[in-house]
């Protein structure tokens, strides 16, 4: 494969530091880590400027010289990145929060922040040879995949639960998906995967599975300090699931303080789950370095949904590193304040995105933000996708 102007190394792993080559595919692990893909930072920090990005165009391909794919004629694109971070003028007011801003990831291809992890993923395995994918999903990651493979050229299975909101079951089939439902959860989905990679061959491209997902996802990171002028957050708040936005900004910080670009100063990374499955707040109030799995999980935010998560371990680390915490918000708060979100700003969230701002509330009124602060809230994907999920708001 001819190179071009990445400065990817190799790739390490999380949890006992092996090295392993760009050339292998790679899965976890054998210690069970997620893996992770590490860059010549001094080369890379010569080749490019932060001046050099703003003339770019606006997706997240302008950060090339720190994404993992090796030939650029191996990008599969549909112009994901380049959201907008959207000042919360009234939302702000309401709150007594001037710096209130969101960032809305809803504007990606196939509505979500997905868009990025999967569109990375996909064109590293067009890279490596890989023929056919799967996926074990709540709903946005199988809606990304299928996309992303269909316009790649490969095979693609989506596992999901039964009750998945129905536009996400459709997106799947429309794309030439092969579609799977399990009776259970998206650990039992998780399970169904495992067992068809073992039968037939697929690929997983699960969360954290593969170390590619995580390095679309932290061009989050990269853009939040772009458009904030590399004066980062005082606070993000992020809903999580998998976690692997929260833990690929945290990569992407680290990484602009390599190349020189901001300093030490990091935001309180903050994670907000439902009550009805909080492993990770459950894990960070007792002080754990992983979160056990959470039984029965249930929430009308089928992305919180996710009973135990790979890199739970990393997004604790996170968390704690920064002076972060881990709130979790009811169904009926999350759903309040998803229809608020819409009505104040105009942004039609899914109802992750309203369990971002009523953890926001929490943490105003606990005093962990205060009036000064300039806090960023993600809203990870489309209300669209969760119709007759939010009619029941109505």
């Amino acid at each position: 494969m001819a190179s071009t102007d990445t400065f990817v190394k190799d790739i390490y792993c999380s949890k006992c530091s092996k090295r392993f080559s760009m050339d292998e595919i790679l899965t976890l692990c054998r210690c069970g880590g997620p893996l992770l893909v590490d860059y010549n930072y001094d080369s890379a920090r010569e080749a490019i400027s932060k001046d050099e990005l703003y003339r770019r165009d606006q997706t997240m391909w302008r950060y090339r010289e720190l994404l993992p794919v090796i030939d650029d004629s191996n990008i599969v694109t549909l112009g994901e990145g380049g959201t907008p971070l959207l000042h919360a003028v009234s939302m702000g007011e309401d709150l007594g929060l001037a710096g209130l801003f969101f960032k809305d990831e809803t504007t990606n291809p196939t509505g979500s922040f997905k868009a990025r992890g999967l569109g990375m993923a996909v064109s590293r395995a067009k890279e490596l040879g890989v023929e056919k994918l799967i996926i074990p999903t709540a709903g946005n990651a199988g809606s990304a995949v299928a996309a992303y493979a269909a316009r790649a050229g490969l095979g693609c299975m989506v596992v999901m639960p039964k009750d998945v909101p129905a536009p996400f079951l459709v997106d799947c089939v429309y794309h030439g998906a092969q579609t799977e439902l399990v009776d259970g959860n998206i650990a039992d989905c998780g399970a169904r995967a495992s067992e068809l990679v073992a039968e037939e061959g697929w690929f997983s491209v699960a969360t954290l599975k593969e170390p590619y997902r995580i390095e679309g996802k932290k061009t989050m990171g990269y853009e939040i300090a772009e458009q904030f002028d590399y004066d980062l957050p005082d606070v993000i708040i992020y809903p999580t699931g998998g976690g692997t936005g929260l833990i690929g900004m945290w990569k992407a910080f680290g990484e602009m303080e390599k190349l020189g670009w901001i300093g030490p100063k990091r935001p309180r990374m903050v994670s907000v789950q439902a009550e009805g499955c909080a492993p990770i707040p459950r894990a960070f109030e007792e002080g754990r370095e992983d979160a056990r799995t959470w039984k029965n999980p249930s929430t009308l935010a089928a992305g919180l949904r996710v009973p135990g998560a790979v890199g739970d371990f990393l997004m604790l680390n996170a968390i704690r590193e920064s002076s972060g915490t881990a709130i979790t918000v009811s169904d009926d708060e999350l759903m309040a304040d998803t229809m608020l979100l819409a009505s104040k700003e105009g942004i039609f969230s899914s109802p992750e995105g309203g369990a971002s701002v009523a953890c926001l509330r929490k943490l105003i009124k606990s005093g962990f933000v205060k009036s000064t602060d300039k806090v960023a809230v993600f809203i990870t994907g489309s209300g669209y996708k969760y119709l007759d999920v939010l009619e029941q708001g109505i």
